[in-house]
């Protein structure tokens, strides 16, 4: 006979069959719903992890791994509850709740305030929010056991559990990052997780001891998760403010990356997923040397195609050849063209090049988009950002330069950014290695760009480079005079033994990832 204090609970080992009564429907919609969540939180550690530490598959692969791991464990901690399971199951929920809908806003302060603690802190929340994620289900379905068969409540739970991650694997890139951001996104489901338990709170009011306490539980957590929802444009501007350290006049999460641009004494920065990719002071040094050694060699280039640089910098240079007569540039993120062709203040910066009659705008992954065209052109100029992750590092491969080859006129060049000889000097060589193993020749050469110190690019091409006789007027930069300065290569950055990066191996990855992680450390 129970005590008087203790909730009323069937025995749980046989369940009767029939059809489901409306708190087993709601119980399986719950499910759904902390699928949806779970899923959600492990998305957005994911992400953050790839934003600040790159490398997007190791960062997802161990944040998977990890997660996985607590939730097993929160699983085999299940077995230690044994009474009151509506109430442990709402407790949870709050915690959930708490825990992941604050994990975004958390780590975003953390990479701005306390860089160093960044990694310890990520884990030490994806196994917290994990073990408690992996508590749930087994709760839900004890819970459910008691009114179901196992066969049903299996299949039952398991159906809406995969529904619920199907739906928020989708949602995730496509419409809540692009639309909310991740503080925002973080912050929205953990309300789900919370109006879980305020439903649970509900159904199950007859058996909770001390239904008040819970009832305010859940009232402060709402009150929590409001006050960051409202507040969530300060979370992000107050970290993102620290981090980049100049005032922040735009920034944006795409289904691709995060785009910030910022405004302070020394001009406009761009910065993608936080890595700088150009100063407004000194951005004309690394265009003018990217794009006017391959352009002026060629000498009368009519069809130029730009590979990535959604900017419209590179662009605006091709556009000084009165030459040229169609300009194709090729940006995978439709965020980055738009606003570098509406924007006033960027605009600006590009003199409205992607505005030009001449110019055609191709939002499409330059693989593919290779791989599909039949276009031939006169000059290629390739963009990138470096190779961090294996997404940017198949375009530094041996399969992407064969393709290059293919749209590549007899008399044609291309060239190709390609980090810096001094700091990453293994993984210059590397691309320089991978150009030559397809047949072009290669022709490196360097500039010194304060923002980002030496840097190297190479000239691909079926002819031998030559130096060009004349340069557009208005340079700010290069001159003929000085051109030449800029294929000799000191004895530290000289030419090193190096590896052909392919799309089975990506070594060049690896290679960046190491020599430029001994630089930071």
């Amino acid at each position: 006979m129970n005590s008087g204090s203790d909730p009323v609970i069937i025995p749980e080992p046989e369940a009767q069959g029939g059809s489901a009564r409306p708190i087993d429907i709601a119980l399986l919609a719950s499910v759904f719903v902390i699928a949806a969540c779970g899923l959600l939180y492990e998305l957005a550690a994911g992400a953050l992890a790839s934003y600040v530490l790159g490398d997007s598959v190791l960062q997802f692969s161990t944040i998977i791994g990890t997660y996985l791991f607590a939730m097993g464990v929160g699983s085999w901690l299940s077995r230690y509850f044994e009474r009151q399971l509506p109430a442990h199951f709402l407790r949870i929920e709050l915690m959930v709740a708490l825990a992941g809908g604050s994990l975004p806003a958390i780590l975003f302060l953390a990479n701005a305030y306390t860089p160093g603690a960044f990694r310890m802190l990520l884990y030490g929340m994806v196994l917290l929010v994990g073990t408690l994620v992996g508590l749930e289900i087994p709760l839900v379905m004890r819970i459910l056991k008691r009114n179901v068969q196992l066969k049903d409540l299996v299949s039952q739970v398991l159906t809406f559990d995969y529904l619920g991650a199907l739906a928020v694997s989708i949602a995730f890139p496509l419409l809540l990052v692009p639309q909310l951001g991740l503080v925002r996104t973080g912050l929205l489901f953990g309300f789900m997780n919370a109006a879980v338990a305020i439903w649970a709170l509900w159904l199950f009011r007859k058996e909770l001891r001390r239904f008040r306490s819970h009832a305010a539980a859940c009232a402060l957590v709402l009150l929590a998760l409001l006050a960051g929802l409202l507040g969530a444009d300060h979370i992000t501007r107050f970290a993102e403010d620290k981090f980049y350290q100049d005032r922040i006049v735009l920034s944006s999460a795409t289904p691709y990356q995060r785009i910030v641009v910022t405004h302070g004494k020394l001009g406009f920065r761009l910065y993608l997923n936080g890595n700088l990719q150009f100063a407004e002071r000194d951005e004309y040094r690394y265009h003018e040397a990217l794009v006017h050694p391959a352009m002026a060699a060629q000498g009368a280039p009519r069809r130029v195609a730009v590979l990535g640089g959604g900017d419209g910098m590179a662009v605006r240079e091709v556009l000084k050849y009165p030459s040229v007569e169609s300009v194709t540039l090729v940006e995978l993120d439709p965020a980055m063209t738009d606003l570098f062709s509406r924007h006033p203040m960027l605009t600006g910066l590009n003199g409205g090049a992607l505005s030009d009659p001449r110019v055609k705008v191709v939002n499409a992954d330059a693989f593919q988009w290779l791989q599909a065209g039949a276009d031939m052109f006169d000059v290629i100029i390739v963009d990138f950002p470096d190779p961090t992750n294996f997404a940017v590092g198949k375009l530094f491969t041996n399969s992407f330069y064969a393709l290059l080859d293919q749209r590549l006129s007899a008399s044609g060049y291309a060239v190709i950014q390609t980090t810096s000889p001094l700091i990453a000097r293994k993984s210059f060589w590397t691309v320089v290695q991978t150009i030559e193993s397809v047949g072009l020749a290669a022709t490196p050469y360097h500039a010194h760009v304060p923002s980002f110190g030496e840097w190297g690019f190479v000239i691909a091409s079926r002819r031998p480079w030559r130096m060009p006789g004349t340069l557009p007027r208005g340079l700010r930069f290069l001159s003929t005079d000085s051109m030449g300065l800029m294929f000799d290569f000191p004895l530290d950055m000289s030419r090193v033994p190096a590896q052909v990066n392919r799309l089975s191996n990506q070594v060049l990855v690896h290679t960046y990832e190491r020599e430029w992680g001994e630089v930071a450390h």
